[in-house]
């Protein structure tokens, strides 16, 4: 509160000159950050009353004649405008997420309905993700109160939820939940409603601070890593996540869109708070309504659309699989599941798959329609071609390899020309087109809290080095990121060639490291890196090297990256992008159909729906040949290369770092007539057309 007078600004100024503080990096809401600017503003004026009341002297002024500022918002709500996620909010959702997976197994059992309620005060962002990522029947959140009479329409949704056989309600409520009148709507109430009207055995759950604690995702290390490393500059800017880049924004530009939020809603403009809040949270919102709130049609569409699994199987594939699924059934399609990769295809391992088919998928890891690697074998894609004739109208593959060589298959095989979409499933990331891949993230957390075992093993036993090997072939991401997320002194990947000289530095910036107070050293290594530096000869290497100084350990994670319960980033992510690929699906086959038949043989019809900085983008198969390293099975160019520096300043290494970009707010129109929202029966334009995530 001293801070808010400039009694108390002027004391905090004559703390910073004395202790030589030019640079102030302020983490806090958009309170803190607006107190900040305020302070940046005054700090001339600061300094010559410090001067005229003999507090510093004018040598000390002119030295302390620039403050420059830089905010980073921390905040588990996600409601500060002009940043795609806040720091802390990764986390907080890690926390939701572990407990509505305890509280559903509970619920099953039981057949009950659960409401929970979790934090966000006047912003339902933690609510929406969290019912994407669990697939809740019904979310409240205070940016779109429900419609009059929505009490009927929540007690038909539950009923026609059990009727379909579903043992399991799930109600997500925003702490901040109102109706259109104002009045909150609590979890106590939604229950009382439930039970009178429905006599369902309904529990309620209040998360509370809970959400607020915990050890931090990998995503949420990351983020400030590249937070604290943008440059000041004045004005005082805010450093935002953008996509995959950390980057720098006009912190109350920032500041004044938050608040136009607030009038927005106080105001009653439902639609344009939600617009406000940004492009990511407007899709979630419509993403959510796709999957929960529209009934099949009666009407079919006699178009069959085949969903199969390739590859190794990662967290997330189920979530990508329920909500295409869902959303092709919304579109009036026959869904078909094909069991067991290609060679289920081939052998005819397909069945009909329904809405309630895919309940409850969204927290499974692995693959429920089971995968296996593809294997390029001439029989195994003649079988394949047997099977499709008039079978399939079009085909959701998750697998960029073999989605490859069944467009490679169209000039002698008629039967592939139909609209093929593939999405980027994958541990390793490796998939050209796209940032990011389906299962990334949960195999980084894994990794990451893998780490923080073995370092707290260490804590006991000073003076020791743990060299662990990562998955991902030859791409190096999840080495570099679990690296940057774990604090590692060094990590050894493909991309980033290395020799015996660099190895001796690393061990001999060790050895200077067991000098210090911190004396434990930490070393990845991508499985793939180096033919010849693996990792019993790096093993090797740093034991003799650190005789009498330190002693290693070692660790192969090996299969344990693959599995486990996925990431809310992983389900949120999976769930968009199986939406995404169907309604695009839904929108090329009316494009190829002709004379009564389906044929589909240019580049645009095949392609692969990636993550390009903050664009879902559509991008033909054919077209990324271009962009990848088919021996490596890598992309040519990575994002995430150039944040490999970053380890190596954290790890005190002398090395310099581009930190150079910059960002525009999206431009929102603050005053608009409200226009319905659309149900999203119409996908985007065919190829290369993005759509802002």
């Amino acid at each position: 509160m001293d801070f808010r007078a400039r009694e108390g600004r002027m004391k905090a100024a004559l703390n910073l000159v004395k202790l030589g503080i030019t640079n102030l990096c302020v983490i806090g809401g958009d309170g803190s950050l607006t107190g900040a600017n305020q302070f940046r503003k005054e700090w001339a004026t600061l300094l010559v009353d410090l001067v005229k009341s003999g507090k510093i002297t004018d040598d000390e002024a002119r030295k302390s004649s620039h403050l420059n500022i830089v905010g980073m918002v921390g905040s588990i709500d996600n409601d500060f405008c002009g940043t795609d996620m806040t720091i802390g909010t990764d986390s907080a959702l890690h926390r939701i997420i572990e407990v509505v997976d305890a509280i559903t197994t509970t619920a099953q059992s039981h057949q009950r309905t659960f409401i929970l309620e979790v934090m966000g005060r006047h912003c339902g962002y933690l609510a929406l993700v969290t019912a994407l990522a669990c697939g809740a029947d019904w979310v409240f959140i205070p940016e779109m109160p429900p419609d009059e009479g929505w009490e009927g329409h929540l007690c038909r949704r539950l009923a026609d939820q059990r009727a379909r056989g579903s043992r399991l309600n799930v109600i997500i409520v925003a702490e901040g939940a109102m109706d259109r009148g104002g009045n909150p709507i609590s979890s106590e109430d939604i229950k009382k409603l439930v039970e009178k009207n429905l006599g369902f055995d309904t529990r309620t759950t209040v998360l509370g601070h809970v959400q607020r604690g915990g050890t931090p995702s990998a995503f949420d290390r990351i983020l400030v890593v590249m937070a604290l490393l943008a440059t000041p500059e004045t004005p005082a800017c805010v450093v935002s996540l953008s996509g995959n880049q950390a980057v720098r924004l006009p912190l109350m530009e920032c500041v004044q869109v938050t608040k136009d939020v607030t009038t927005a809603m106080a105001e009653k403009r439902w639609e344009d708070a939600i617009k406000l809040r940004g492009k990511s949270f407007e899709n979630n919102w419509n993403t959510y309504k796709m999957l929960a709130h529209i009934n099949p049609p009666d009407t079919k569409s006699n178009i069959n659309v085949a969903i199969v699994n390739i590859g190794a199987p990662c967290a997330g594939m189920n979530a990508a699989v329920r909500s295409a699924v869902r959303i092709g059934i919304i579109q009036g399609h026959n869904m078909l599941a094909v069991h067991d990769g290609f060679e289920g295809l081939a052998q005819g391992k397909i069945e009909p798959i329904t809405w309630t088919g895919v309940s409850g998928w969204t927290g499974k890891g692995g693959s429920e329609l089971g995968t296996k690697r593809y294997s390029n074998r001439p029989l195994l894609l003649l079988r394949m071609i047997i099977r499709m004739q008039d079978e399939y109208s079009a085909i959701v593959c998750v697998a960029y390899m073999g989605g490859l060589e069944l467009v490679q298959g169209r000039d002698k095989y008629e039967e592939l020309c139909i609209p093929m979409v593939v999405i980027p499933a994958t541990v390793s990331n490796n998939v050209p087109g796209s940032d990011f891949s389906i299962g990334a993230d949960t195999a980084l957390n894994t990794i990451t809290s893998t780490c923080d075992r073995i370092k707290q093993s260490a804590a006991g036993t000073k003076r020791r080095v743990f060299i662990i090997e990562t998955a991902g072939g030859y791409c190096g991401y999840l080495a570099t990121m679990a690296g940057l997320a774990a604090g590692a002194d060094a990590a050894y990947i493909y991309e980033d060639k290395f020799g015996i000289r660099d190895l001796e530095m690393n061990v001999e910036h060790l050895v200077q490291k067991m000098k210090t107070d911190v004396k434990r050293g930490l070393i990845l290594r991508n499985e793939n890196c180096n033919a010849n530096y693996t990792t019993d000869f790096i093993f090797a290497l740093y034991s003799e090297e650190g005789k009498g100084i330190f002693d290693c350990r070692k660790n192969v994670l090996g299969h344990m990256q693959q599995g486990g319960t996925p990431t809310p980033f992983d389900r949120n992510f999976g769930t968009k992008m199986g939406s995404k690929a169907v309604l695009w699906i839904t929108e090329k086959l009316k494009e190829v159909y002709r004379h009564g038949r389906i044929f589909a043989n240019t580049p645009d019809s095949a392609c692969v729906l990636g993550m390009k900085k903050r664009a879902l983008t559509f991008q033909p198969l054919a077209e990324l040949k271009e962009q990848t390293d088919f021996e490596h099975r890598i992309p040519k160019t990575s994002w995430w290369l150039k944040l490999r520096p970053i380890m190596k300043i954290l790890a005190k290494y002398n090395i310099s770092l581009d930190t150079s970009e910059h960002a525009h707010m999206e431009h929102v129109i603050k005053k608009r007539v409200s226009m319905p929202a659309p149900l999203m029966k119409k996908a985007s334009p065919a190829t290369k057309h993005e759509e802002e995530e």
